[in-house]
C-alpha cells in the first residue's frame, strides 16, 4: 500500500520508530530503531503488513533491505519478527551471499533463526536473490570467500575485485586484493 514515507523521526523505541509526515505520525517497525535520530529527515521504505489479526507497517533504509524483508517473510516458517532480526544487522550483502552460498551457520547467528529455519531459508530462497548477470565464476567466488572470511566486509570485497585481474590463479587474485585492500 505505501511504496516508502518521507519525514522526521519524532520518537525511537526498542522495535519501532514513529515519522511525522505532514502531521500523521506513522508508526514503524523496523529492523535496527536506534540506527535512526531523532528529528532526523529521512525516506523509509515500507512494507504494509496484513492479516486477519495484524496490521503493521514495516520500514527499512534501503530498497534492498525491503525486498530481501519481502523474500523471507515469503519462506515457509519465517515471519516478520525472525525477519527483522536477519536484517538487524545492516549486513544485506553478507546475507545474501550467506543463502546463495548455503552458509546456514550464519544465518543460525540471528534470534529465533534455528538450523532448520536456516537450511529452509535457504532451500527456498537460493538462486533467486541474485541477477543471474552478477553471479560470478566459480574461481572469482572463492577469492571473495577467503576475503570475507579475513574479515572484510562484503562492500570491500567487491569493490576490490573490480580492479583485480581476474584471469589469473586464485591465490595471485588474492595476494592483489589483499595489497588493494592494505592501502
Amino acid at each position: 500500500m505505501y511504496a516508502y514515507i518521507e519525514g522526521v523521526v519524532t520518537v525511537i523505541r526498542p522495535n519501532h520508530i514513529i515519522l511525522e509526515n505532514n502531521g500523521v505520525g506513522y508508526h514503524i517497525l523496523v529492523p535496527n530503531p536506534y540506527a535512526y535520530h531523532l528529528q532526523e529527515r529521512l525516506v523509509v521504505h515500507t512494507y504494509h503488513h496484513v492479516r486477519e489479526d495484524v496490521n503493521h507497517l514495516y520500514g527499512f533504509k534501503t530498497t534492498e533491505s525491503k525486498e530481501l524483508f519481502i523474500r523471507l517473510i515469503g519462506v515457509s516458517g519465517i515471519g516478520p519478527k525472525s525477519a527483522l532480526s536477519i536484517l538487524a544487522s545492516d549486513a544485506v550483502d553478507d546475507t545474501i551471499f550467506a543463502i546463495e552460498s548455503g552458509n546456514a551457520k550464519y544465518l543460525t547467528k540471528f534470534p529465533g533463526i534455528g538450523l532448520k529455519s536456516a537450511q529452509q531459508i535457504i532451500l527456498d530462497l537460493k538462486g533467486r536473490l541474485v541477477e543471474t548477470d552478477e553471479l560470478l565464476p566459480t574461481q572469482t567466488n572463492d577469492v571473495e570467500a577467503a576475503l570475507l572470511a579475513l574479515g572484510y566486509s562484503r562492500a570491500e570485497v567487491r569493490k576490490v575485485m573490480k580492479k583485480i585481474d581476474q584471469d589469473q590463479p586464485v591465490e595471485t587474485m588474492i595476494k592483489a586484493a589483499l595489497q588493494l585492500l592494505l592501502k
